[in-house]
């Protein structure tokens, strides 16, 4: 009797209230967004701490900006070292990039300034305006077009054999049509940028 009443008379002891429970409803949650696994994962790939974005909409504009400046920078400076990474899949692969060096060290591409040419026959064009002369005009412009065709063909027989010689395996498939386009830049506005002076040895 004197257990049962000694057990009777015992009060469970009042639960203890958790930390979590106390902190304040502002607290108890993130307060910001959970950020996207494709960020936390770029920014452990380059060695960074991942900071959560800004409440501020500004600020949080601002900051992705800048991230955008940075990382152009980073592949334009790629870019010009060869990083293949940084490279646009056009412009991939070892042939393409003996074809870039070998243009962009011609002391002359006369296909780089054809430009200027077809500018004085359109002037020409609309300044003569006359059906008399359409036939030398057209001669021209097939003049223009044998001379950028030759060029081509004759960069792109001297790259492929260079390829064959250096880089045995490689497809140099087109590789003529690749030079063509990149002779009709002017050397400064040429991407990727050219990473070899002009008369350099290839």
């Amino acid at each position: 009797m004197l257990r049962r009443r000694a057990g009777a008379s015992a009060s469970p002891e009042p639960e203890q209230a958790s930390p979590a429970d106390d902190r304040p409803a502002a607290q108890a949650g993130k307060g910001r967004p959970t950020p996207k696994r494709s960020e936390v994962e770029r920014a452990r790939r380059q060695g960074q701490a991942y900071a959560p974005p800004p409440a501020d909409k500004k600020q949080a504009a601002a900051q992705r900006r800048d991230r955008q400046r940075s990382e152009q920078k980073r592949r334009m400076d790629a870019m010009r070292k060869g990083e293949e990474w940084a490279l646009p899949p056009r412009d991939r692969g070892p042939v393409r990039a003996l074809a870039r060096d070998y243009i962009d060290s011609r002391r002359l591409v006369v296909s780089e300034y054809i430009l200027f040419g077809v500018v004085v026959l359109i002037i020409a064009i609309f300044a003569i305006g006359s059906a008399r002369n359409s036939t030398l005009i057209l001669y021209i412009e097939l003049a223009i077009l044998g001379i950028i065709l030759v060029e081509a063909l004759y960069h792109g027989a001297v790259v492929s054999r260079l390829a064959k010689q250096r880089l045995p395996g490689q497809s140099t498939s087109m590789i003529w049509w690749y030079i063509a386009k990149r002779s009709l830049r002017l050397r400064a506005s040429r991407v990727p940028p050219p990473r070899v002076e002009r008369g350099a040895t290839i």
